[in-house]
């Protein structure tokens, strides 16, 4: 009906308050404000002001604090470089090849004294003592651990490193590995194998409270006394790689302790085969070796990858027997039939001695280290052992005529393989990405004999370092495929060929192993960058609440397929040598006095005679 209403009124107060008329009432408000009611806003206003600076100056105190105690702990571990407790008589320290005078009893005991002096404190008293170090300087080694203050993505690595370690203890401590997503654990070795092999990381990165926890693992927890079959690669690798590489850094005791007791448990292996090759399995209680148990066969990379960790077990204890049993290995294998241009075999039988006639001849799986060690067992000698060093090079020359080639459209430089020994394929294991690393290393210390084939050689490094770094810039993820296939034909216009069941990714080490190589020798920064990239990576796609965990499909980043398993070598040596490469110390454990074994554990340079 006209002029009837359709809607509802509202009545609203003229005295709702606008913006405008509360800001107005305030300023009456403070108007009408006693000169004493204003002197006491102005006071709750200057505190609060005060408080806030305060609060903020103790934020940064507590961070000097902090800070302060990490260098602190690390002036104390640097004190321990003052006494070179082995070997004393014979002068051999480090890589200092010297002749010290006899010394009588008495001194024996009074350098003996002074070392458990200094050994006592350091696991017990967490502050610096002043005590003076022995008069002579030949007994004085080199600081192991960085004064430099960490950079930004060093930082970021040890966080990386205390997610992860934080995750292990929580869930698996005293266990070999972590299982991140599901919370569970399991065994191989029944040792702790990721508290073992993350010693010298957190030893390296000042991580105190973390190291502490796994010194005292090995104190109090750790037996080696178990009736269980261990790989006497990885044992050694591992195990006695740790060992070793904790005494040379903190020289304390326990640790050469472990490390005789886990090299006498493994001897056997070498001991009691009929040939010159060690059987690949040795029971840790009561010394039984067998060959694997699904093959009569050892790998070429597991009796060739062990000389390091035993020779160096020989040079602290003084005991050759250790050093003779790893050299008799080296010597059969030097002069054995069935190599190929330097390129041996992947097979090896231990009851005979022989390879196995047919193997693939490959640097990737099954035979990967054997060339890795003779570039660093050539070093570790002081470049006085001139059969390793000739078998390297006759091994990377017979590379360059077998293995290597170049894919379509790219050209990027792979290391492929001969099936069988004869037929060719471009295929390349991401363990292949290790080369790179040795091939740099190997460049510089030939270079003063050998010029030409020295910048041939750093030429060869970069450029497969290169296509390690496009195996994992070409994926959607950022992380490199296990293996990977090269493209030869001319219609396709993509280099890599990633196969469904080849897309995992278990946390590796060896791509960034080589870009810390190539950063220290060519001091080339995309070497850092592109282990930024790579760090990031695993930060986005492999990070879970519980670790870090191997992933199924690196082709697919909104379903990776988490694998749930976090590798010991990730804390070992992945994150290790991330944190190395983005160290601005070059002092930092350097490439002229440490050599690194396959599992990252640092071993000093010296000589054997």
């Amino acid at each position: 009906m006209y002029g009837s209403k359709d809607y509802v009124s509202i009545p609203v107060s003229d005295s709702a308050p606008t913006k405008k008329s509360r800001s107005f009432s305030l300023i009456r408000i403070w108007k009408r404000a006693t000169r004493c009611q204003k002197n006491l806003i102005f006071l709750v206003l200057l505190l609060t002001v005060l408080s806030i600076l305060m609060y903020s100056n103790q934020i940064s105190k507590i961070e000097e604090e902090e800070m302060e105690a990490a260098n602190q702990w690390r002036q104390k571990r640097r004190e321990a470089q003052k006494i070179k407790s082995h070997n004393i008589d014979t002068g051999q320290i480090g890589d200092n090849q010297i002749q010290l005078p006899q010394l009588d009893d008495q001194k024996k005991k009074a350098l003996q004294e002074l070392e458990n002096k200094i050994q006592k404190d350091f696991v017990e008293n967490p502050d610096p003592l002043d005590i003076p170090g022995p008069k002579d300087e030949n007994l004085i080694g080199d600081a192991m651990i960085s004064q430099a203050p960490r950079t930004e993505r060093q930082v970021f690595v040890v966080n990386m490193m205390k997610h992860a370690w934080e995750g292990y203890k929580k869930y698996a401590w005293g266990h070999d590995h972590l299982h991140p997503i599901s919370r569970r654990h399991d065994d191989w070795f029944h040792v702790g194998l990721t508290i073992l092999d993350s010693l010298d990381t957190l030893y390296i990165m000042g991580m105190k409270t973390e190291y502490d926890e796994a010194r005292n693992f090995v104190a109090n927890e750790l037996s080696f006394d178990k009736d269980v079959d261990v790989n006497l690669f990885e044992c050694t690798i591992r195990v006695l790689g740790s060992m070793l590489s904790m005494y040379h850094l903190s020289h304390d005791r326990i640790y050469l302790d472990k490390a005789v007791d886990i090299g006498n448990r493994l001897i056997p292996a070498l001991s009691q085969s009929p040939s010159a090759v060690p059987y690949s399995d040795v029971n840790l209680k009561t010394g039984k070796v067998h060959p694997p148990k699904w093959g009569p066969d050892s790998t070429v990379s597991e009796i060739t990858s062990i000389q390091l960790e035993f020779r160096d077990l020989s040079f602290l204890t003084g005991d050759m027997k250790y050093k003779d049993a790893v050299d008799k290995v080296s010597l059969h294998v030097h002069n054995l039939a069935g190599k190929r241009d330097g390129l041996v075999p992947m097979w090896i039988n231990a009851n005979r001695g022989n390879f196995r006639a047919g193997s693939t001849l490959t640097v990737g799986a099954r035979a990967d280290s054997y060339y890795e060690y003779l570039i660093k067992l050539w070093l570790q000698t002081g470049c006085t052992e001139s059969m390793y060093i000739d078998d390297y090079l006759a091994a990377i020359k017979g590379m360059q005529m077998h293995l290597i080639g170049e894919s379509i459209p790219s050209g990027l430089t792979y290391v492929g393989e001969l099936l069988g020994g004869r037929t060719p394929s471009a295929k390349m294991d991401h363990l292949v990405c290790f080369l790179g690393g040795s091939l740099a290393l190997g460049s510089v210390n030939i270079k003063s004999q050998h010029p030409k084939v020295a910048k041939e050689h750093m030429q060869l490094a970069k450029n497969i370092t290169n296509t390690c770094h496009e195996m994992y810039a070409r994926t959607p993820t950022g992380l490199s495929p296990e293996i990977t296939y090269f493209n030869l034909n001319q219609d396709v216009r993509e280099d890599l060929v990633i196969k469904p069941l080849d897309r995992h990714n278990l946390l590796r080490p060896e791509t960034v192993e080589s870009y810390f190589y190539l950063w220290r020798i060519t001091n080339d920064t995309k070497y850092r960058d592109w282990g930024w990239d790579a760090a990031q990576a695993f930060e986005k796609y492999s990070k879970v609440p519980g670790g870090y965990t191997s992933i199924k499909n690196v082709m697919d980043p909104r379903n990776t397929q988490p694998m749930d398993k976090m590798e010991s070598f990730f804390l070992g040596e992945t994150l290790k040598y991330l944190y190395l490469l983005f160290s601005d110390d070059r002092n930092l454990l350097p490439l002229n006095k440490w050599v690194f074994n396959t599992e990252a554990h640092p071993l000093p340079i010296h000589s054997l005679k």
